[in-house]
């Protein structure tokens, strides 16, 4: 995962280093995977998620592109 701080940005380090576009979402919504993916895992109970939970947690953060379907 890489940070940027534009738009722009993405594009002039995508045409530097000839790399096709990837997903793009905001510190919000990484801060947000971040605190529904980790909140947990010090737990002495803590799973792995299921793939339904999972689904729920980026349709919750708006990652619903097809870059984050599971199947």
């Amino acid at each position: 995962m890489l940070l940027f701080r534009s738009e722009e940005h993405v594009e002039r380090w995508c045409q530097t280093w000839r790399l096709p576009r990837g997903e793009v979402f905001s510190l919000e919504q990484q801060w947000g995977l971040a605190q529904a993916w980790y909140h947990d895992r010090l737990e002495p109970d803590w799973r792995r998620k299921t793939p339904d939970e999972v689904r729920t947690v980026f349709a919750g953060l708006g990652l619903t592109s097809g870059f984050w379907d599971l199947d």
